[in-house]
This record gives structure tokens, C-alpha cells and sequence, in this order.
């Protein structure tokens, strides 16, 4: 694992600082430190202008190779963009699912016509991606997913009916990837495919879902009847767990460092929180604050060391535990906010749901240890793949 950068990283990473300085000013101004987890409905249009933007200046897809429009940079120099992007509050990326989820999976598994029509999108930021997996039966347990598609020879397209749930800015985007069961006799991880799926047709209905926080970042999408081409699907039928399970692992990539940058803007925050109102004075409180930090320093090197193997979208034993580990740890923090707080966490600052920034942590992270696979899911994971231990008995 390499810890350390080279004075070429970083004078990348004065390239970078600067840059983000000079543009995070004027229209976009407003949108430094909003946007992510939590706050995903904030300045939507913005923040789709400041996409191109981004692209404009060459810094969209930055880990991508240059024969897909990315920058081909090091893992080292990716590390450095995503850190120094969210310690100068750069805006939750609206096409962080396009970036980090579907373009590699495409670059991975698609045809050559297939990077042609989508990869081009995703790096001029001008197409945005949902991801089409949880279903109401089948949100931990994927296998269990009962959206189908089938193949209408006459029109040569592919005919979906089903429902995906907490399919986060569904109402924002423009595709949507799929996984849907085309063999109506297969079971578990047979019979599935990864489709790739315009969200302005009639055949699909999104309808938000209301959060603990008042907001709806995420959403129920109905499939009626709803439409594809047939090319737009990776691979073959029945490649469709395969493949779904590689896009995991790039989801476990270097983005999580800009992650755990995230993180640590809260950590500050609940710190000069703690500061200004005196709980910082109790040992109890002072002691969480130096686990909390522990923490996020151990979560970052385990990072590192993911990183330090092959970007293949492999999910080796360290990235297996990467999920439990930042989403227990988040949850933690969340808590410590409240604590310091006090009875000021419980109080609104006006009806009925203006949250105060560290209140918002609280009630969203409530969440982290359920989507993206729930925590009982993560622990048999890791477990039965990289503990080797016999699986989980399950009914017959």
C-alpha cells in the first residue's frame, strides 16, 4: 500500500485546489458544500450546469481512459482530485452514478457501439444515470428480483414490466440500468440481464418517496410495458448477475475517498460545534470525537490498500468490508451530533421541516447501514467470502 504522493501528485493537486477555487465563485457559488447524501434535492439545475462545467474543464471522468474520453490520471492523482474536491465543498456530483457505476461497467462489458453512444454523454455531462436494482421483495437479496423483459421480435426492442424501489435521482435522469429477469423459468442468479433504459417514456412512472428529512432523493419506478432497443443490453442474457456484480466493485473505487473527504467536513463541524457551544469539555465527548477521527484515519487507509489492487471491479476481502465499516462508523457520527447538540437537537428552526445541517446527518444516516445492502447482508458477505465460512442455512 502506498501511503505517500510524489511532488508531481502533488503539484497535481495545486492544479486542481486551484482551479476548483477560481470556479467554485460566482453562479455556482451557492453550491459549494450542498448536494450528496442527504441534501441531494438541493439546486438540481445547478448542479447539472455545473457538470458541464466540470467537463468543460476536463474534469469529469478523471480515472477514465483517454480512449473514453477520461484523463487516464494515476490512482494516486485520482485520490488527490476526489479529496481536494470535497475539501474545497464541491457539490454532490449529479452524475456520479454515470461516472463511477455505469461508464466503467459500459467501458468493461459493452460493445464498441455501445462507448460510442453512452460513454460520451456521462463525460460532457449531459446524460444522467439511476440505477435499477432494489425491488420491494428483493432489496439485500438481489437474486430474488422479479422485474421481467422479454424480447418483441416484430419491433426489436425489449419489453419491461416490474417495479424498482429507492432508486436514488430517478426523477433527475435520463437512463436508467436494469436488471431484469428475461428467462421467466430461471431462479436466483440465472435468467437475469443488465439493460440499459430511457426514463422519458410513457411506459415508466416515478413517483418520490418522502424522507425522514423532508426531502425525496430517491424513488418507486414502475415499468409498464416500458421500452429499450434491443443492443442496449450488456453482455448476453443470463450475464446479468456477472455483471451486476462487477459494477459493486467499482462502486467500491476511488470515489470513496471523496467519501471519506465528506466525512470529514462533518467531523470538523461537529468539532467546532463542540467548541462553541463547550460540550467539548466533557471527556465522554472529547473521547468519542478521537474514536470518531480514528475511525475515519484507519476507514481511509483501508481505502488505500483497496485501491492498491487491480481496478477490475473485483471485490477483494478489504473492499468487502469497506461498506459495513463507513456506514456503522457514519451512524456513529450521527449520534455524537446529537450528543453535542443537546437540547438544541431537539428543536426545528421553523416549521415544518427546516433541519439544521447536523440534524440532517442524524436522521439520513439512519439509513447508510440499510441501502446499498443492509448490514445482516454485509456480515454474511464477508463471511462466507472472505472468511471462507460455511454459508448461511436457508429454507427449502
Amino acid at each position: 500500500m502506498k501511503i505517500g504522493f510524489s511532488r508531481e501528485d502533488e503539484a497535481f493537486r495545486h492544479e486542481i485546489a486551484g482551479w476548483l477555487e477560481a470556479n467554485l465563485k460566482g453562479e455556482f457559488a451557492a453550491l459549494r458544500f450542498r448536494g450528496g447524501p442527504g441534501d441531494e434535492h438541493a439546486f438540481p439545475e445547478e448542479r447539472k450546469a455545473w457538470e458541464r462545467h466540470l467537463a468543460e474543464g476536463g474534469w469529469t471522468c478523471v480515472g477514465w481512459a483517454p480512449g473514453h474520453g477520461g484523463r487516464g490520471l494515476s490512482i494516486n492523482q485520482q485520490v488527490i482530485f476526489h479529496e481536494e474536491y470535497a475539501r474545497a465543498g464541491g457539490p454532490g456530483r449529479m452524475g456520479h452514478i454515470g461516472e463511477g457505476l455505469a461508464g466503467p461497467t459500459i467501458a468493461a462489458f459493452g460493445s464498441e457501439a455501445q462507448r460510442r453512444r453512452f460513454l460520451p454523454g456521462i463525460v460532457e455531462g449531459r446524460e444522467f444515470w439511476c440505477q435499477g436494482y432494489s425491488e420491494p421483495g428483493a432489496g439485500s437479496d438481489l437474486a430474488n428480483i422479479r422485474t421481467r423483459a422479454s424480447l418483441d421480435e416484430a419491433s426489436g426492442q425489449w419489453v419491461l414490466n416490474g417495479q424498482k424501489v429507492w432508486t436514488s435521482l430517478a426523477h433527475e435522469s435520463d437512463w436508467c440500468f436494469v436488471i431484469a429477469r428475461t428467462d421467466p423459468q430461471s431462479r436466483g442468479r440465472d435468467g437475469l440481464a443488465f439493460l440499459l433504459v430511457p426514463m422519458d417514456q410513457p411506459g415508466i412512472t416515478v413517483r418520490p418517496i418522502e424522507q425522514l428529512t423532508g426531502t425525496s432523493e430517491f424513488n418507486e419506478v414502475f415499468f409498464d410495458d416500458a421500452v429499450t432497443a434491443a443492443d442496449n443490453i450488456l453482455g448476453a442474457p443470463g450475464d446479468g448477475w456477472r455483471i451486476a456484480m462487477a459494477l459493486l466493485g467499482f462502486e467500491r473505487g476511488v470515489s470513496t475517498l471523496g467519501q471519506q473527504m465528506q466525512f470529514r467536513n462533518e467531523l470538523e463541524w461537529l468539532m467546532a460545534r463542540a467548541r462553541e457551544n463547550g460540550s467539548g469539555r466533557d471527556p465522554l465527548i472529547r473521547q468519542r470525537l478521537a474514536q470518531a477521527w480514528s475511525g475515519l484515519t484507519i476507514m481511509r487507509y483501508n481505502a488505500l490498500r483497496m485501491l492498491s489492487g487491480p481496478q477490475d471491479g473485483s471485490l477483494r476481502p478489504e473492499a468487502l468490508i469497506y461498506k459495513l465499516d463507513w456506514s456503522s462508523w457514519h451512524v456513529a457520527l450521527g449520534k455524537l451530533a446529537m450528543d453535542i447538540l443537546g437540547e438544541e437537537a431537539e428543536i426545528l428552526e421553523g416549521a415544518p421541516y427546516a433541519l439544521g445541517r447536523l440534524q440532517s446527518l442524524f436522521l439520513f444516516s439512519r439509513a447508510d447501514t440499510i441501502y446499498g445492502g443492509t448490514s445482516e447482508i454485509q456480515r454474511n458477505i464477508i463471511a462466507e467470502r472472505a472468511l471462507g465460512m460455511p454459508k448461511e442455512s436457508r429454507p427449502t
